[in-house]
């Protein structure tokens, strides 16, 4: 067909590349999510509703640089205020991407960083991310190291005796390293390395900052098995400051299906399971870091909890998600986290 159509084929390749370089070379994505949150005592009425936009300009400056600059607008219904009280609209992306050969890229400046990589569950942390990092990644392998600062946090921080504030995951540095293995059917694993600095300075060399890690390292393996089938196995372990044992987490998923929001009435459905010891949040339970799990904060800490979700692409670029937590009991005392529920409509574009 190719020998049959070779000049109408040209012919379309030479008109596509003209409309390429009438429009530029700028292209504009984005999704919205509208969300609704339900966790007894904790998110509930008008807190429960809230929505999020984000929207990505990028840009091809050559054939080996890149430049991606997006915002970010997340809002709660519960608000009572006008539209820009607590306005909470950000640069989320602002990076440039640069391909030093076929198999090597050097980006720097604002990025999404998920904690063990695309392919890991992204327990500690999944968010904005101000750093640079050199990869390699070819067919078979890929190693990943970079350096920078974690830029979203539920910790605000904490007050010492002379009222001086410090800070919680804010001004947190860490250099890191991944390598990974890919297999033909789609599988993975991986293994990873974080070295944490607070405010610049190793934590061994500072006292009174709420972060009280110094490093950490896990391992991850995403297998598929068959066609519809993915088994995702996630460890974590820290080395801790605070006196207490270093904490651990184990996750496990199980897919079946994959929801593609390219392709309408697509759908997968899962369930998970996560035993996470003590010492992931602070005192009043907020989570150090934005994480990548859908879960509430203290179902994420010195916590036992199973979670089942269904995911539907009602039409083009539209889902539809639900998840739900489980049999979520604590690890360490006798208050158990109240269970959570979550659906949310996302849309691409």
């Amino acid at each position: 067909m190719a020998d049959e159509f070779a000049d109408e084929l040209n012919n379309l390749g030479v008109r596509v590349s003209a409309l390429e370089n009438r429009v530029g070379n700028v292209k504009l994505t984005g999704d919205a999510r509208v969300r609704y949150i339900y966790q007894k005592n904790s998110v509930d009425n008008d807190k429960s509703w809230d929505y999020r936009v984000r929207l990505r300009a990028n840009a091809q400056v050559n054939d080996r640089t890149k430049v991606t600059y997006g915002i970010e607008s997340n809002h709660s219904f519960a608000s009572n205020g006008p539209a820009n009280e607590n306005d909470s609209t950000y640069t989320d992306r602002a990076n440039v991407e640069y391909q030093l050969g076929k198999d090597w890229t050097v980006t720097a400046g604002r990025y999404n960083y998920q904690m063990g990589g695309d392919n890991a569950y992204g327990f500690f942390y999944g968010d904005v991310f101000d750093g640079a990092q050199l990869q390699y990644k070819g067919d078979s392998f890929a190693l990943t190291g970079g350096y920078g600062k974690f830029k979203k946090s539920e910790v605000v921080g904490e007050v010492d005796k002379s009222s001086k504030v410090l800070d919680g995951v804010d001004g947190v540095k860490t250099a890191y390293g991944v390598v990974e293995g890919f297999f033909g059917n789609g599988s993975s694993i991986g293994g990873y390395y974080n070295n944490f600095m607070a405010g610049g300075v190793h934590r061994d060399n500072e006292s009174g900052t709420a972060f009280n890690f110094d490093d950490a390292w896990g391992a991850y393996a995403s297998i598929d098995l068959g066609s519809n089938w993915n088994a995702l196995a996630n460890y974590e372990k820290y080395s801790s400051k605070t006196g207490n044992d270093d904490p651990e987490v184990w996750v496990g998923k199980l897919t079946y299906g994959a929801a593609n929001f390219a392709t309408p009435k697509s759908w997968d459905i899962w369930v998970e399971y996560l035993n996470a010891d003590d010492g992931f949040a602070n005192a009043s339970g907020d989570f150090l870091g934005s994480t990548n799990s859908w879960r509430n904060d203290d179902l994420m800490n010195n916590v036992k909890s199973w979670g089942a979700g269904i995911d539907y692409t009602f039409a083009k670029n539209a889902q539809f998600q639900v998840m739900q937590t489980f049999a979520s009991e604590a690890k360490v005392g006798n208050t158990d986290p109240e269970e959570e529920t979550r659906a949310q409509f996302v849309f691409v574009f």
